[in-house]
């Protein structure tokens, strides 16, 4: 098929105003903020709904954000592009902090690190992204987070440091 014959490619999506849930974050206990997530009676983030993933489980300490990829999530090498799994890590990573956080006290992200095993194909079952919050102090906490595909298989590993707002 030539360039010229090849179907043309669209999304549509929607997302909600930020401003609810940005209040609900900082306004909630961190786990009744995700519970809300969860069950739908807090939108989930434009990030998400951008990317296609969501937030799918929490515990204190723990988040679930999972994702089916797509075509539209490809890299130039027809992968999945890096970058979505790194904003699946920060977001679920993040999160397992929030989860920890009383009402009125925030976070956020002050590094990132992705380590990064196999690709991710476009098409492929559902990947998980799980984030273990390990340590929240009064100034900082520290997250842990592993990628595995629906056979279990560790796709990819991160760890971020967050800075907590009080």
């Amino acid at each position: 098929m030539t360039e010229e014959n090849a179907p043309e490619r669209s999304r549509t999506y929607t997302w909600d105003d930020p401003a609810p849930t940005a209040a609900a974050n900082r306004d909630m206990h961190g786990l009744d903020f995700l519970r809300g997530m969860i069950d739908g009676s807090i939108p989930q983030h434009p990030t998400s709904r951008t990317l296609g993933f969501a937030v799918t489980d929490a515990r204190e300490g723990f988040v679930e954000v999972c994702i089916e990829p797509q075509e539209f999530h490809a890299n130039a090498v027809g992968s999945v592009h890096g970058g979505v799994l790194a904003a699946m890590f920060d977001t679920a990573m993040g999160l397992s902090v929030s989860s920890t956080l009383e009402a009125g006290v925030g976070y956020t992200t002050l590094d990132l690190q992705v380590r990064y095993i196999r690709p991710i194909q476009p098409g492929q079952s559902a990947v998980r992204v799980h984030g273990f919050c390990e340590y929240t102090g009064r100034r900082t906490a520290t997250a842990r987070g592993e990628a595995r595909d629906a056979d279990g298989r560790l796709i990819a590993t991160a760890s971020s440091t967050c800075l907590v707002l009080r």
